[in-house]
């Protein structure tokens, strides 16, 4: 291990710039297409669990139609409201976005993290970045000059805020039990004897993190943030073209990092019997992504003051308990 980092003591040269912007621009195409996926398999499945045929079209299986509908937004007129505040509202989906892409430089797709950070402080890296991205959420409601986007944008500040405490508190469990922040040292944790993923030991912990994360990543039941029956679409009504592109784009790479966050933490990661470890770590991720899918096609969405108390008065007792019950845990194991 100690070879394989032994350029972190260098200076960096034009080689080492050379491969993290290559390795940056491989992690880009590959989410974009799994982004642009996940959106057509979100359709489709939501299209079967209600009765629906969903994208059929454009393309064999209607394969094409995300392609077709990402085209058409990349050439629709670019709007700026009158009164808007221009600067700012320009600026805030590219505030909102990059961060979400950033935080997959810690996730660990294999073994190998080829192109990922080996990182003492991924948990930490990962939480912190997160919470980046309501400051463009929050801009970009203020600046529409557009109280539908506003009250979005008030919303999603208010459930993000609420929400991220508990889940770095569920996260602290799995982080009490490794004994490191590292998410590649997480995995081999789970992966050492006994062979036992964190699921297990930590299911208390693990339903708060669901439940959390949903809420942070503005699913169904906790779409309030754009709620289109109340809101039209929350904090991005006054966007078009390639900015509103940047903020649906950011959800869903927020999907997958969540995924990945949560098939790292609770199901070892890369780790299982005879397949590649990507392949492992792919499949995880999926049942996630189809488990958030599948909560949009069955709940229906709670009220504001619900959301908040939920949060406040449930699943932050839970998550000091299930502290308590690890490090009790922790101290009989050793």
């Amino acid at each position: 291990m100690a070879d394989f980092f032994s350029w972190v003591d260098k200076p960096l040269d034009t080689h080492a710039v050379l491969n993290m912007i290559i390795g940056a621009v491989v992690i880009l195409a590959f989410i974009l297409g799994v982004v642009t996926y996940s959106i057509y398999f979100q359709r489709k499945l939501i299209g079967w669990m209600q009765w629906r045929i969903g994208p059929n079209r454009v393309g064999p299986l209607g394969l094409l139609q995300t392609i077709a509908d990402v085209l058409k937004l990349l050439i629709k007129e670019d709007v700026v409201p009158e009164k808007a505040d221009r600067n700012i509202f320009l600026i805030a989906p590219i505030l909102a976005f990059f961060p979400s892409f950033m935080v997959l430089a810690v996730i660990p797709f294999s073994a190998n993290h080829v192109f990922t950070a080996y990182s003492n402080v991924g948990v930490l890296y990962y939480i912190a970045l997160s919470a980046m991205t309501i400051i463009g959420v929050v801009l970009g409601g203020w600046a529409s000059n557009n109280k539908y986007s506003l009250i979005g944008g008030m919303r999603s500040a208010a459930q993000m805020i609420s929400y991220e405490v508990p889940l770095a508190m569920s996260i602290l469990g799995v982080v009490l039990m490794a004994g490191s922040m590292n998410l590649v040292n997480i995995v081999e944790a789970q992966i050492s004897f006994p062979y036992v993923w964190y699921i297990v030991p930590q299911f208390l912990g693990f339903c708060v993190f669901i439940i959390s994360a949903t809420a942070e990543l503005s699913r169904t039941p906790f779409d309030l943030p754009e709620a289109e029956s109340e809101l039209v679409s929350g904090y991005n009504t006054e966007y078009s073209g390639f900015r509103f592109a940047f903020f649906y784009l950011a959800e869903y790479v927020y999907l997958f990092a969540m995924s990945g966050l949560g098939a790292t933490l609770y199901f070892g990661g890369w780790s299982g019997p005879f397949l590649p470890g990507w392949i492992w770590f792919g499949i995880k991720v999926t049942c996630f992504i189809f488990f958030f899918f599948w909560l949009q096609a069955t709940m229906p969405r709670i009220r504001t003051d619900q959301l908040l108390t939920f949060a406040w008065k449930v699943l932050i007792p839970l998550s000091i308990v299930n502290l308590v019950l690890t490090a009790v845990l922790k101290y009989l194991l050793h």
